[in-house]
């Protein structure tokens, strides 16, 4: 799934005009976003064409926090450049961790006291004193 130069100029002036010196033009900034959507792969994993994962990122970013990736996705289906629509999101045992007892394990309920009293020493209780009437 890529972007052609006559698709990118329907888009063009839907996007941010670029300012300074930037290396990555809007059109490879594009493909690369949709390359990583449609492989699902990491953005270390973008190919060098699209040039550095992480300038890809971070502009990607900018984009997806003022709204313009939104945008962007907007017009690409309004005019049936693309035919997918992204509202998922996944996440994997990295992002979500599990306290051991979520695993499945099974649990200590039992109390084993050793056979010696002494040993064991007094037993330990929370006391909760609560008042039942007051003057």
């Amino acid at each position: 799934m890529a972007i052609t130069e006559q698709q990118y100029e329907l888009l063009k002036e839907h996007l941010p005009r670029q300012r300074g010196n930037v290396k990555i033009n809007n059109l490879d900034l594009i493909n690369g976003i949709l390359y990583v959507a449609e492989n699902g792969c990491k953005w270390r994993a973008l190919p060098s064409k699209y040039g550095r994962w992480d300038a890809v990122y971070k502009r990607m970013r900018r984009w997806a926090d003022n709204g313009v990736l939104e945008k962007l996705f907007q017009k690409l289906q309004e005019f049936e450049l693309i035919k997918i629509k992204i509202e998922h999101v996944c996440l994997d045992s990295t992002s979500v961790k599990v306290h051991p007892d979520g695993t499945g394990a099974l649990k200590k309920t039992a109390h084993n006291p050793s056979g010696n009293q002494l040993e064991d020493g007094t037993q330990k209780f929370i006391w909760c004193p609560q008042l039942t009437r007051r003057r």
